[in-house]
């Protein structure tokens, strides 16, 4: 439908698109080379950095991106100053462990161009030590990633959401995806994902009991491996559903231990005051309230 649809003259390669690309990072020397060299066709892409301790930054520059520091942000926040800095209508936004595809990018272009929908999901070709997600939730991976620029992104640690309204579309082709670098990179990345997803629950969530630490980790790793299917992918599927339903643990445990802290700082508060002594005023206000009238002797 797109391909159809678009203008003869706009069908060559020199012309750039008029989308921006936001792109969060922090320490992604080693893939965003490949990520920037997939939007190279784009008009303008902004690189809102967390404070990369690698080149990352000299990359971005040297690929042609706009660099913004952002130093104690989170992603959601990242990508908002990436869409305040944007000079283009529509916004990409991709992460540096992410390429676009071919056939996304004309996808991409026909929506731009020929504008039918308010905002577009992508299709994410999730990768795993070595193989695609065949099977379970990842292998259906849609999120919106093309918008227009009032489009704003949620301030969540964990699974920031965009916040737009409109009918939403799917583009075609790909968003080829590496969910981690190898094994060790998704045990780290699962503790800081820990932390913040129980930073998140904080304010909302009921107490951490037993049954959660054991039920929902559980239930996650049941739900993946059995019920999704992953057991056809052999040990790699053993291996990922475990540490997903590992990194479940991890949250929950993360909150039960600041729960624990909030209750036994506010014992401590209550039993402070609690053997407070009285203020020293207290008798002077009494008096002043109650004067003593002498007597006669």
């Amino acid at each position: 439908m797109c391909a159809a649809t678009r203008p003869a003259t706009l069908q060559g390669p020199e012309l750039p698109v008029p989308v921006t690309v936001v792109i969060p990072t922090l320490n992604e020397a080693d893939r965003l080379p490949a990520c920037l060299a997939s939007v190279s066709w784009v008009a303008q892409v902004v690189v809102v950095d967390a404070g990369s301790a690698d080149a990352t930054q000299e990359i971005a520059r040297a690929f042609g991106a706009q660099v913004i520091e952002s130093h104690g942000c989170t992603i959601g926040e990242q990508k908002n100053l990436g869409i305040a800095a944007a000079s283009q209508h529509w916004v990409l936004s991709i992460d540096a462990d992410e390429r676009v595809s071919d056939e996304l990018r004309a996808s991409i272009e026909c929506a731009v161009r020929a504008p039918y929908a308010r905002a577009y999901r992508v299709h994410l070709r999730n990768r795993y030590l070595g193989a695609l997600y065949m099977r379970g939730s990842w292998a259906r991976d849609r999120h919106v990633r093309l918008y227009p620029t009032f489009a704003r992104w949620s301030a969540h640690a964990v699974h920031e959401k965009l916040d737009v309204t409109g009918e939403i579309a799917d583009l075609d082709g790909y968003l080829d995806h590496d969910s981690y670098r190898d094994l060790p990179h998704q045990m780290r990345k699962s503790v800081t994902y820990a932390e913040w997803g129980a930073a998140d629950l904080a304010p909302r969530a009921g107490r951490v009991l037993l049954s959660t630490l054991v039920g929902r980790p559980a239930w996650r790793f049941v739900k993946a491996y059995l019920l999704q299917g992953m057991w056809r992918d052999g040990i790699r599927g053993f291996v990922f559903c475990a540490v997903h339903a590992w990194s479940c643990f991890a949250k929950y445990a993360v909150l039960w231990e600041r729960q624990r802290k909030d209750a036994e700082r506010a014992r401590a508060v209550g039993a402070a005051e609690l053997v407070a002594p009285a203020p020293r005023d207290v008798k002077v206000a009494s008096a002043a309230l109650h004067p003593v009238v002498p007597t006669r002797g």
